[in-house]
C-alpha cells in the first residue's frame, strides 16, 4: 500500500485528490461515473493526469434519496478494490461518515478516511486509529449529514474552523492515527454561506499556521457559483482562481473534479515561487 503521507506531501507541489463519484445524482457530474466502466475509465484518466489520491464516495453530500450503509458499501468497496489493483502506488480515500463503510473500504485498500461530516459518527475516528489509516478532520458547524445550511452564523468562522478541526485532529492522534496522516479541511459550503467561504480563503494563512496539513475541497462549489454568478457547469475558472490563491498560501491538498487543470495551476504557482523548475525550458536558451 502506498505511503499516504507521501501522497499528500509530494515535495513542493500540493497533492491532488481526484473525485470519483459512485452516485447517480452527484451535484456536479450528475452520475457520470456511476457505472463501473465509467468510474474505472475516470480512475485511469486522472491517475495519468497526475492525481496522487483517489477519493471514492457513494452518497451525495446534499439532500436526496436515502442510501443505506449496505448500498453505500456496494457502491464504493468493489471500486476501491479495483482501483487498488489497477494503481497500487496511488493512495485511495473513502468519502464517508459511516464506520461500517469505512471499515470495509480500508480492508479493500483505502488508506485515508475522508470524514466530511466532522465526526458525527464518533467511532469513525477510532476505526482510523485502529487501522492506522489517515483521517480528514472536517468542520460543519454541527450540521447533520446531507443537510443544507440555513442562516448560519459564527462570531468568527475562521476561529471556529481552527478550534474544531484542531480538536478533532488531536483526538485522531490520541486514537492512534499516525500524526503524519491527519489533515484538516475547512469544508467550504458545509454549514457555511458564501461570505464564510470567502473569509476562509482570505485568512487561509491562519489555518495553515496550525501546522496540520490543510485539504481544501473548492471544486465547483456553491460559494464559487454565488461569487461569480455562474451555474454549476460554469465554475471552473472561479474554482481555479481560488485554488491558485490557496496553493500560494500553503494548502497541502486539493479535492477536485478537474485534475489536469488543477495540476497546471499548482505547478505554475510553485514555479512562480521558485519551488519547482519548468518541465521544459527552451525559449531563448537554445
Amino acid at each position: 500500500m502506498p505511503s499516504l503521507s507521501s501522497a499528500f506531501r509530494p515535495g513542493p507541489l500540493p497533492a491532488i485528490m481526484a473525485i470519483i463519484n459512485r452516485t447517480p445524482d452527484s451535484f456536479y457530474d450528475k452520475g457520470a461515473t456511476f457505472s463501473d466502466d465509467a468510474a474505472l475509465a475516470r480512475i485511469d484518466r486522472v491517475v495519468e493526469q497526475g492525481a496522487t489520491i483517489l477519493d471514492i464516495g457513494g452518497v451525495k453530500a446534499g439532500p436526496g434519496e436515502f442510501v443505506s450503509a449496505a448500498e453505500e458499501i456496494d457502491r464504493v468497496v468493489p471500486m476501491i478494490a479495483a482501483a487498488h489493483r489497477r494503481h497500487p502506488d496511488v493512495a485511495i480515500s473513502v468519502d464517508t461518515w459511516r464506520t461500517e463503510v469505512a471499515r470495509a473500504a480500508v480492508e479493500a485498500g483505502a488508506s485515508l478516511i475522508n470524514d466530511t461530516w466532522a465526526g458525527v459518527d464518533s467511532e469513525l475516528v477510532e476505526l482510523a486509529g485502529e487501522k492506522k489509516a489517515g483521517y480528514v478532520c472536517s468542520h460543519t458547524g454541527g450540521q447533520r449529514p446531507r443537510t443544507r445550511p440555513h442562516r448560519v452564523r459564527y462570531d468568527d468562522v475562521v476561529a471556529a474552523v481552527i478550534a474544531e478541526t484542531s480538536a478533532l485532529a488531536e483526538r485522531a492522534v490520541d486514537c492512534g492515527v499516525p500524526e503524519d496522516k491527519v489533515l484538516i479541511d475547512p469544508t467550504h459550503d458545509f454549514g457555511k454561506n458564501t461570505y464564510h467561504g470567502l473569509e476562509l480563503l482570505r485568512r487561509i494563512d491562519e489555518i495553515v499556521a496550525t501546522g496540520w496539513p490543510v485539504l481544501m475541497a473548492l471544486s465547483n462549489k456553491d460559494f464559487v457559483g454565488e461569487t461569480t454568478g455562474r451555474e454549476v457547469d460554469q465554475r471552473v475558472a472561479g474554482t481555479l482562481a481560488a485554488t491558485a490563491h490557496a496553493a500560494a498560501h500553503g494548502v497541502a491538498a486539493f479535492r477536485v473534479h478537474q485534475v489536469s487543470d488543477t495540476v497546471d495551476v499548482t505547478r505554475m504557482m510553485a514555479a512562480i515561487a521558485g519551488e519547482v523548475a519548468p518541465l521544459r525550458a527552451q525559449r531563448g536558451l537554445i
